[in-house]
């Protein structure tokens, strides 16, 4: 019966591995260079996996292009919109990788300041959901026009490449 109790009991970690872990992901993720790398790593594993979005778009262009007479724009015009569009959700996605931990960061040092000032846990939770509600706003209108940023920019340039290839195959 003793083996049986001792073989249950799980053996407690030592708390300075865990203190030493600890302190080198504290250390790690303090730094900016490490958000920085987050997000390429995030847009990297987006445009990776979405890349058969992009395949689809460009194969459905050259369909169209061998199709359509020497004259149409339209299916750069639609080709480029879709680029546009893919790119500029991508972008969203990434910044939002990068946006939670900070947007929680700012939330918790709010919600504490607020009880060190002394305030009642009933009216603590009620600004609490105020401040959440209008932080997740500001993050989401400034996440949109990022991502619209990014999706003009992405759709021009993708016009201008597709139609000059247009013309110069012409």
């Amino acid at each position: 019966m003793k083996q049986e109790e001792e073989e249950e009991t799980p053996t407690p970690r030592t708390p300075r591995a865990s203190a030493a872990a600890y302190n080198l992901v504290l250390a790690i993720m303090s730094k900016r260079r490490t958000w920085v790398c987050l997000f390429v790593l995030v847009y990297a594993t987006l445009l990776s996996s979405s890349w058969n979005w992009l395949k689809t778009i460009l194969f459905w262009f050259k369909q169209q292009e061998s199709q359509a007479s020497s004259a149409s724009e339209w299916p750069a015009l639609y080709a480029s919109v879709l680029l546009g569009a893919v790119f500029g959700l991508l972008s969203m996605v990434a910044a939002l990788a990068v946006a939670v931990p900070a947007t929680l960061v700012i939330w918790i040092t709010v919600v504490v300041m607020l009880t060190f000032f002394g305030k009642p846990r009933r009216v603590l939770v009620v600004e609490g959901r105020k401040i959440t509600k209008e932080i997740i706003g500001f993050v989401f209108k400034i996440l949109l026009r990022e991502g619209n940023a990014v999706a003009a920019v992405a759709a021009v340039l993708g016009y201008f490449v597709l139609f000059r290839r247009k013309c110069e195959v012409d």
